[in-house]
This record gives C-alpha cells, structure tokens and sequence, in this order.
C-alpha cells in the first residue's frame, strides 16, 4: 500500500464524525449543483438539531434537493441561515419567506470572493474517486469549490464511483483533505426543459447567427438548448462555456463540434459547471477532451473574449425598451441570479466577431404578458444594462442595438415583440421620450 492510500485510509471516517467538529457561528461553504454531497449533509444536519447549534451561515450556488431537504430545510432556519450566489426553483419560495439570502455577483468573481473576502470554517463537496497518484477530481462542477477548498480550515470530501473524473484545473490532493468520507449513490439526474413551439422558430433562427468555427456557451433554460439541435450543419465549432450540457455530447458525437478552431484550449470542450443525465456523466468521466476550471478563468470577460467569433446565447425574463435585461428577478422576487451572464454577455462582444444574444419568448402566461415592456417595475433587477445589450431574438426576429439611437433602439425592439402588444408599446415609447 502506498503512502497516499494509507493517508486516504486514515482520514476515512463516518459522516457524524467527519462533520463533528463544526461548532455554532461557522461559515459552510458548499459544492454546488450536482457536487452536493448528500450524506455529509444528512449528518450535518442531524448534528446541528441534536447540538442545538445556531448562526451557521451556510453559502452555495443553485442548491438541490440534497440540501433543501437536509441544512436548508425550513425547521433549521434558526439554526441556519442559508446564503446562495444563484437560485435554483427549490429555494425560491424560502428566499421569498426570507428563510434564505440570495448574494448578488457576477459569477467569475466568486472564486475572488471565497478568497479574499471570507472566512470560510469548513467545505464539504463530493469528489470522484481517488487515482493512483493520490489525486480526487472535482467532477463536474468546479465553479468556486477549487478556490474554497484552498482557503478553507476544515475540508471534508464525500467520495462517490459515480462523480465523473474529468481534467482541467480540477483536481484535489488527498494530502489537502481533512477527512473522508464514501457514499456511492447515483448522481442527480436534471430533465431536459419542456419544449414549446416557439422553441424551434427561435432556435433556427439562432442557428443562422452562428457561423462555423465559432466557439459557443448555451446558458440555462429551453432556449439556449433548442440552439443545439440547429447547428448538426456546422463545423469546427468550439466550447467555451459555463454550462456543459447534454446537448452539446450530441455535437460532439456528431463531430460538429472539435474546438479544432479556438484560439485558447483548442482542441478541448472547457466548462465550469455541467447538469444533465447519466450519459452525459458516463461521457465526461476520463475523457481528455474535457476540462472543468474554476469560474475565475472560464467565466472571466478577458478570457472569454481571446476566442475569436465567441457566441454567447443566454436566457432572460424580460427587456425593456432601453435595452435593458433582466434574467433574475420575477413576481416581486429573486428569481435566480445574476449568474455568469453578464460574463459572457461582455467577453463575447469584446471577441473579433463575437455576438452576444439575449434569446426569449415575446410573452408569458399563455400570451397575456408581453416579456418585452416599456419599462421594468420598481425593484426589478437589471442584469444586463443597456449598453451592453447586443443581440435580442424572438420567435418574431433578431436585432441588433448596438451603435443604434434611443430611438432606433426602441422600434427594433418593438418590432420583436408580439404583434398584439405592438401599438401599446410604440404610444409608450412616446410617452418616454424615445419616438
């Protein structure tokens, strides 16, 4: 036996016993997204029930069931005061209760943040299993728990077959890790968004913007996803992206996608995050095309920008005739989070021949509500302001705003909207000012 195996043996532990030491008043920071590790927060907890533990501040980003049913759950909201840097649909209603705490960033500067402006007691994330050379790997989501771990007193992994070992600035030494434990279930598995009939005008027309050998990030949501079933035709596409998703291994399968024209990682699919189903999880395990960094290198402007015709395809919930977006706050509340949007909304742009494009559908709640209005209600965030905006495409068509007057501005974006809206929004426009 080695001497890394004799130092992962005897730092394995039990779950109670790995999270033993945490004591009232600590800051927790958690693997995000599919690294949730759900044992350890199981017996976290329990713990902090039984000890009657208080003012734990506990921070994540787009946090799942592991963690809504165990640490976040309402009954330890005493105990407990949940801190997200993204929102997921399974805290929404405790962040409109005020039982959780949404903290606003730009997702490049997480890393920074975790760094230089916390005092993080203890991290806890799952791992893949450990190789020969004594080296975990983060799996597939990095974003921030690189950082973290490095600037933590207390670093606790859960190990589990079924996290895929994937490269990049990814990997975690067993001689860093305070104590280990294993827990070999199956990874959460995220359903593809339900399609709608708008998917597929929007989606081609998307496809038309992107030109071969362009390097690509689909952000979250339908939109960006029906993209990816329009580009089977192109070539020598390239990944640069926050999200890795399933719709991408098809590209890659294809041989659509090669990054054999990316100016920086050519030749690798490069991510920060990645959710989908077993067989993207099977795909990315070994596979040395793929690489996961943290969010401080993929989702920085700068870097992003180094990929010449850089095309970034982002979701929003609604536009205003300024231009502006808004991609995280609805009803009055958080919706999400800024995310790396705003990111890749500026790296592209600042790419030679990039585009960013803000994709959505002209109206919500069955066509009763235009999602393009004259202006946002008081409250309302802005996540990308207007000077950044570029693209907006509908299933009613594309525009362009930038080098464009207020005015022009406001008639291009009226003439996305849905046609029943149209005259409501052109007398608004005058009352604004715009016209």
């Amino acid at each position: 036996m080695n001497s890394n195996s004799l130092e992962y043996n005897k730092k394995l532990t039990t779950p109670e016993t790995a999270v033993g030491k945490i004591k009232s008043g600590e800051i927790i920071v958690n693997g995000m997204g599919i690294a949730e590790p759900p044992a350890l927060l199981s017996a976290l907890a329990e713990m902090v029930h039984e000890k009657e533990l208080r003012n734990i501040k506990f921070y994540t980003c787009l946090p799942m069931e592991h963690s809504s049913k165990t640490v976040l759950a309402p009954s330890l909201c005493d105990c407990i005061q949940g801190c997200s840097w993204f929102v997921g649909n399974l805290e929404r209603g405790l962040i409109r209760t005020g039982l959780n705490y949404f903290v606003p960033c730009y997702l490049h500067q997480i890393p920074k943040i975790c760094r230089d402006y916390m005092e993080i007691d203890t991290v806890i994330t799952t791992v893949s299993p450990m190789d020969k050379n004594g080296y975990f790997s983060f799996g597939v989501s990095n974003v921030y728990i690189s950082t973290a771990t490095r600037n933590c007193k207390n670093l606790i992994v859960e190990v589990n077959e079924n996290m895929p070992r994937v490269f990049g600035d990814n990997l975690l030494h067993v001689s860093e890790v305070d104590a280990i434990v294993e827990n070999h279930v199956p990874l959460l598995e995220i359903p593809a968004p339900k399609s709608r009939p708008e998917d597929d005008i929007i989606g081609a027309r998307l496809a038309e913007m992107v030109p071969d050998e362009a390097t690509i990030q689909l952000g979250v949501g339908g939109l960006p996803n029906a993209l990816a079933r329009y580009l089977s035709d192109h070539k020598d596409l390239g990944i640069h992206t926050e999200l890795f998703t399933p719709g991408m291994i098809d590209l890659i399968e294809k041989g659509v996608v090669t990054g054999r024209k990316k100016n920086i990682n050519p030749m690798k699919h490069v991510f920060t995050t990645a959710q989908g189903n077993k067989k993207m999880y099977e795909f990315v395990d070994n596979n040395p095309s793929i690489e996961c960094y943290s969010a401080s290198y993929i989702s920085s402007p700068a870097v992003i920008a180094q990929n010449d015709n850089m095309i970034a395809v982002n979701s929003v919930l609604e536009v205003d005739l300024l231009g502006q977006a808004n991609a995280e706050y609805l009803g009055g509340a958080t919706f999400s989070g800024t995310g790396g949007q705003l990111d890749f909304v500026r790296g592209a742009f600042d790419s030679r021949g990039g585009k960013s494009i803000h994709a959505f559908y002209s109206t919500a709640k069955g066509g009763e509500l235009s999602r393009i209005v004259p202006k946002f209600k008081p409250g309302a965030v802005v996540t990308s302001p207007r000077a950044d905006t570029h693209y907006l495409v509908t299933e009613y068509g594309a525009v362009n705003l930038k080098g464009k007057s207020t005015k022009e501005r406001a008639l291009a974006i009226i003439s996305i909207a849905h046609p029943k809206f149209r005259d409501e929004l052109l007398m608004e426009a005058e009352n604004m000012y715009l016209l």
